[in-house]
């Protein structure tokens, strides 16, 4: 009965989980240098359907598998390469004074935050629609 609002749920997981990769790259787009002395790379979660046997689970026995929802599969880092800029006093600078700085685009992550806020208002629509249906069917006998 509530596999609705789980599929919805998952989504609502995926997309803050999204929001959260997309700050720490905005965060990080002037970072030179992490913990290990390399230049920061762009994250970017990688999501999968998420799928239940239900064979296996006894629910609609002999059915196969159905969607329940989105999980992440990975977090990949974007392998573009680095953006170089001018600044020949910079201590990260090489010998002819560009520094390497994290392929990072503060406009394109802002775009795919309002991407991700937009899907995550979504989700919470279709959970809200779902809990309205389900009282309407509750309501009907009376």
């Amino acid at each position: 009965m509530f596999k609705g609002i789980d599929i919805s749920a998952s989504g609502l997981t995926a997309q803050r989980l999204r929001m959260d990769t997309i700050s720490s790259n905005i965060s990080n787009a002037e970072t030179t240098r992490d913990e290990d002395g390399n230049t920061y790379r762009r994250k970017v979660p990688i999501f999968r359907q998420k799928v239940e046997n239900q064979m296996e689970s006894g629910v609609n026995a002999g059915r196969g598998s159905n969607s329940t929802g989105v999980e992440v599969d990975q977090i990949a880092e974007d392998q573009s390469p680095f953006r170089l800029e001018y600044r020949p006093n910079h201590p990260d600078a090489n010998e002819e004074g560009y520094v390497e700085l994290p392929n990072v685009s503060v406009m394109t992550e802002m775009v795919n935050m309002i991407d991700a806020s937009r899907a995550y208002e979504a989700n919470i629509q279709a959970i809200s629609n779902y809990k309205s249906m389900a009282n309407s069917a509750l309501n009907i006998s009376t």
